[in-house]
């Protein structure tokens, strides 16, 4: 189905069960969750999603479990995080037999490529693959940032079409639109910027606590595309405690203990990350629990 790169695209988590295996029913469980709060897509093993850990076959079962759950109803985009080029390209192949809607895709990882080697390495996978394609720039966690001017080059490829934008700088929204107009859709990254982006013609949000919270995270886009600010904001000012756990080096622990206290989710993760122990786990339980006592009514 035709990707509009608009609206709310949940990174989801990747539930596992005690002993490491795919939670395959806990993952139908939150994907029914968003389905219901109105998203407009799911991205399948982002970082939040804990793709540097996921097996070939897991990425699969992920797949085709969402795709067979959601049928054409909702696309379904898979994230490429590999270290070389041809794993790249293999894997977005691979994301067509499987029947991905589309592509998010990170620089290579591991090396910290210059913006040569990064636009060639977007460029061969745009041009080995039919799917529509969301370059992921997060130079804060990744380090290579992929800034608007190096969009120029990227402008004769259609498969590439959208940016998720994590620079958390917000000039750079405002320099893409004035730079490509409508030429690539540009989708906030950072929780904590959504609402401020969203005001300033984002396109969309890949949104990490609608892990935990997918109606309230659905009301601020749906209220702000109506010219419902003051709505909008009530609930983005009782959601910023939470969405500040997602730019921290745990969010996947953070959001997972969110989700199981919203009844969506497991804190299990896969090693070498560990749950969440002690001072840690009661502080971030005490943000999530205040949360839900004053969670608004949607």
């Amino acid at each position: 189905m035709q990707v509009k790169w608009q609206g709310v695209y949940p990174a989801l988590l990747t539930p596992f069960t005690q002993d490491d295996k795919l939670d395959f029913l806990l993952f139908e469980k939150n994907l029914e969750a968003q389905v219901a709060a109105g998203v407009h897509g799911v991205i399948i093993g982002g970082s939040l999603g804990e793709a540097s850990t996921l097996q070939f076959e897991e990425k699969k079962e992920l797949v085709l479990l969402a795709k067979a759950k959601l049928r054409d109803t909702f696309p379904v985009i898979l994230n490429i995080a590999e270290a070389s080029t041809a794993d790249a390209i293999a894997l977005a192949k691979h994301a067509v037999n499987w029947g991905a809607d589309g592509l998010m895709l990170l620089p290579p990882m591991r090396y910290k490529s210059d913006d040569r080697e990064t636009a060639t390495y977007f460029k061969s996978v745009a041009v080995a693959t039919d799917l529509p394609i969301m370059i992921y720039n997060n130079p804060v966690d990744y380090k290579i940032d992929f800034h608007p001017a190096l969009f120029d080059q990227l402008v004769e490829y259609p498969t590439i079409q959208a940016l998720k934008e994590s620079s958390r700088d917000v000039t750079n929204l405002t320099r893409m639109l004035n730079r490509f107009g409508d030429r690539f859709k540009i989708l906030c990254g950072v929780d904590t910027l959504a609402l401020e982006e969203i005001c300033l013609g984002a396109h969309g949000w890949v949104a990490g606590l609608v892990d935990a919270f997918p109606r309230e995270t659905v009301a601020i886009w749906e209220l702000a595309q109506a010219g419902k600010l003051n709505e909008a904001r009530s609930i983005y000012r009782w959601f910023m405690p939470l969405l500040e756990l997602d730019i921290h080096p745990k969010l996947v622990q953070y959001i997972k203990l969110a989700a199981q206290e919203t009844g969506i989710g497991s804190e299990w993760v896969r090693p070498p990350r560990l749950p969440l122990e002690g001072e840690e786990r009661t502080r971030v339980l005490s943000i999530i629990r205040n949360a839900i006592a004053n969670r608004p009514v949607i």
